[in-house]
Formats: structure tokens, sequence, C-alpha cells
């Protein structure tokens, strides 16, 4: 089993029903994370954003419940869905 980390910045945007999850970007790091979720967070239409990382083996498809890492802005408490 090969486990590999991945490392990614999602971005919430508002909607008609509050906040839903906008495109996610796949990052290098978690300091690119970090990064990448605090310059989402501030973008025109975007209520916030998170860094989050999730570690598993992509061949078989097994991976570990999302780490938060970092929230910045207006995003749901409930996080599990990631």
């Amino acid at each position: 089993m090969s486990e590999v980390t991945y490392y990614v910045a999602l971005p919430f945007v508002l909607s008609d029903d509050g906040v839903a999850a906008g495109e996610p970007a796949e990052c290098l790091s978690a300091n690119a994370a970090v990064m990448r979720a605090e310059a989402l967070s501030r973008k025109p239409g975007h209520a916030g954003a998170i860094a989050f990382s999730r570690t598993g083996d992509p061949s078989s498809g097994d991976f570990s419940d999302a780490k938060l890492i970092r929230k910045f802005g207006d995003v749901p408490d409930d996080l599990s869905a990631l």
C-alpha cells in the first residue's frame, strides 16, 4: 500500500442557500494550500475558504477523513462531507 497525502484549497461561494463549496485546487504542500485558501477567501463572490489534507492509497481509493489545516472567512461548521 502506497499512501499519498493530497493538500487542497477549497473555496466557498455565495449561493441562494447561503454558501456552497466551489472548485477545489490541489496544492503541493500544506503551506501552499493555506496561502491559496487565504487568497481564494478574498475573491469577490467567495464567502471563505479552507485548506485541508487527505491521506490514502490512490490505487485502492481508500482515504482517511479530511484534516482541516486552516479556514478563512465564512465556511460551514460541518465539513464531514469532504
